[in-house]
């Protein structure tokens, strides 16, 4: 059974194929720190925000298919294969994510990937 927040951070992931920036950024904190491995982290909304709009245009389409995905207290982890549509060609991309929450909302997010092998796909 999934807990409160393996919820919210499923409905997250599910939010992503809206592709809408305003609902996937309400679910931040203010101070909330995104880090993308192996690319620099994002620290609060502003910069969070500036980091998915840099990618998030570009995909006529986004899927987070969640494969797997256990919660220890405010930890959530989930296996994922993401998905986007990039003009012809399909990316898709196996993810760890790590997700803490924290009143409600993302606190902060990190997702491990193959740098590699979203560039071998793109070209």
């Amino acid at each position: 059974m999934a807990t409160e927040n393996e919820r919210l951070v499923n409905d997250f992931c599910e939010t992503w194929k809206s592709r809408n920036l305003d609902k996937i950024m309400d679910f931040f904190t203010d101070d909330a720190v995104y880090h993308n491995i192996p690319m620099e982290p994002a620290r609060g909304r502003h910069a969070i925000r500036q980091v998915i709009k840099s990618f998030l245009p570009m995909a006529s389409a986004v899927e987070f298919k969640i494969l797997r995905s256990a919660s220890a207290g405010n930890v959530v982890m989930n296996e994922r294969v993401d998905v986007f549509q990039m003009g012809a060609k399909q990316v898709e991309l196996p993810v760890a994510g790590v997700f803490e929450v924290r009143d409600g909302k993302i606190s902060a997010w990190r997702d491990y990937f193959d740098l590699q092998m979203w560039t071998k796909q793109l070209s």
